[in-house]
């Protein structure tokens, strides 16, 4: 069956949607959340692991802090970006924070930091805080 393979981001059960579905508010087959939200949502370190494992749609995740100035500063803009790109790519937030361990099994050094996944692989990753347009231009191409 042709079509991309995403996990759910609220169950992680891994779904596979037609390629002309993607932009049509495709739904988990187990719980029903959506699998292509416009809106930024946080997910877990087990859901990051299994989405990253599996998914063909690039997901971009921001790892942040509660108490991080430019985190605070780029969250609306990651939000507009996620909106901007939903059918395209996955937007989601790790709170660096709430999850302790992250940062250091990532390497991340500096928070906000974006890195983008696919097929199984990083892709990239940026740090620092950047403008929606910014996000937009340099997520990958599905």
């Amino acid at each position: 069956m042709a079509g991309k393979k995403l996990t759910c981001l609220k169950c992680a059960q891994v779904n596979r949607v037609p390629f002309d579905k993607l932009s049509a508010g495709p739904k988990c087959g187990s719980c029903s959340a959506p699998l292509m939200p416009s809106k930024a949502i946080e997910i877990t370190p087990a859901i990051l692991a299994k989405a990253a494992a599996n998914d063909d749609v690039p997901l971009i995740v921001d790892f942040w802090a509660p108490w991080c100035g430019p985190c605070k500063m780029m969250g609306p803009e990651f939000d507009k970006a996620a909106a901007e790109l939903s059918g395209k790519a996955r937007l989601v937030k790790m709170n660096t924070q709430e999850h302790a361990t992250i940062s250091s099994k990532m390497r991340i050094k500096g928070i906000p930091t974006m890195i983008a996944w696919q097929n199984g692989r990083e892709l990239k990753r940026q740090s620092g805080a950047m403008k929606m347009w910014q996000i937009v231009n340099w997520v990958p191409e599905g």
